[in-house]
């Protein structure tokens, strides 16, 4: 539970800190590790594996088809009118079945202030359905933004290396700030703000029903995050992930951590879409031996693609066991 608690905190913007107490098992490992042999040998393993540059993108091929098929649906469906999926992210039917996004449903009830059943009709359907799947799996496997922020992610690094552009980090805690202001906007407005500016709806909404202006607000914050600020709107911004996050914490898709056969050499942190939930790789920041990666994970599954060691794996809990 304490983990738990620990997660939630580091998703509303508390910065990770080396804990004070370890377990029994923790703490006999990190021993082993701060021995001279145990760090000559971590030193020539990590240089090995750097040496090798393998790249393996299977979650990323896999998250980018999920991505485009989802979103292909919404547009198939209205376009030669099958009628599988209508409407769009933010709210839908599939096969007579009412969807709603959690964030959007909460928007339009403080808006307009009393509980309206066909959305808890739907915002039930969903929070099972990303219950189940774990973290902030809607960002990772469904926004059709997060796919366009991914790809100006890579366009920023790559400007980044050659010393043209610099990243300006915000606060994580802006997040959490601007959830309280959305909602707030909502009650006193009677209008649902954040739909207004929501990328996600945009596009969603583009990709079925046509393009609208509103895509040059989703241009803008796109090339802030090519030449200001890497991953802007996601990391900082947008209250959807912070939503779903807190759904997925107790789900029992996970990605696990395993401190004995880490390397903490740190590329997993590196290519993390929020690399503030690895920090137990780093050396003396994991309480256990053995832990779960926090509520604000995106199971992108990124760090397990690059961890030389396996020492970060997606798991079942209840199941992974049994296979």
């Amino acid at each position: 539970m304490k983990m738990l608690i620990e997660g939630f905190m580091v998703m509303l913007g508390k910065a990770p800190v080396r804990p004070d107490r370890y377990t029994p098992e923790a703490e006999a490992l990190l021993a082993a590790k701060r021995t001279p042999e145990a760090r000559e040998a971590r030193k020539r393993m990590i240089a090995e594996e750097k040496a090798a540059k393998h790249k393996n993108h299977f979650w990323r091929n896999w998250r980018w088809v999920s991505i485009i098929l989802v979103n292909l649906l919404f547009v198939l469906s209205y376009r030669i009118d099958i009628q599988v999926v209508e409407g769009a992210l933010t709210g839908s039917r599939f096969v007579g079945f009412h969807m709603a996004d959690l964030n959007s449903a909460l928007q339009v009830m403080l808006a307009y202030k009393h509980v309206v059943i066909n959305l808890v009709i739907g915002t039930s359907t969903v929070l099972f359905l990303w219950w189940l799947f774990g973290g902030r799996s809607f960002c990772a496997w469904v926004c059709p933004y997060h796919l366009l922020a991914e790809i100006a992610e890579q366009l920023h690094l790559k400007l980044a290396a050659r010393g043209l552009v610099k990243d300006h980090p915000l606060h994580r805690g802006t997040r959490t700030v601007l959830y309280v202001v959305f909602a707030l906007l909502a009650v006193i407005t009677g209008y649902t703000v954040f739909e207004f500016i929501s990328p996600v709806g945009i596009l969603s909404r583009a990709f079925t029903y046509g393009f609208s202006l509103a895509l040059l607000w989703v241009g803008f914050l796109l090339v802030i995050e090519v030449i200001y600020s890497r991953r802007f709107w996601c990391r900082y911004i947008c209250p959807i992930g912070m939503t779903y996050g807190v759904v997925g914490a107790f789900s029992p898709v996970k990605v696990t951590y395993d401190m004995e056969k880490c390397l903490h050499e740190g590329e997993c942190r590196k290519v993390c879409m929020v690399p503030h939930v690895l920090s137990m790789t780093r050396m003396g920041y994991a309480e256990d031996a053995k832990m779960d990666i926090g509520a604000d994970c995106t199971r992108c599954g990124m760090c397990v693609e690059v961890c030389p060691t396996k020492a970060l794996k997606f798991e079942v809990k209840g199941l992974s066991k049994l296979l």
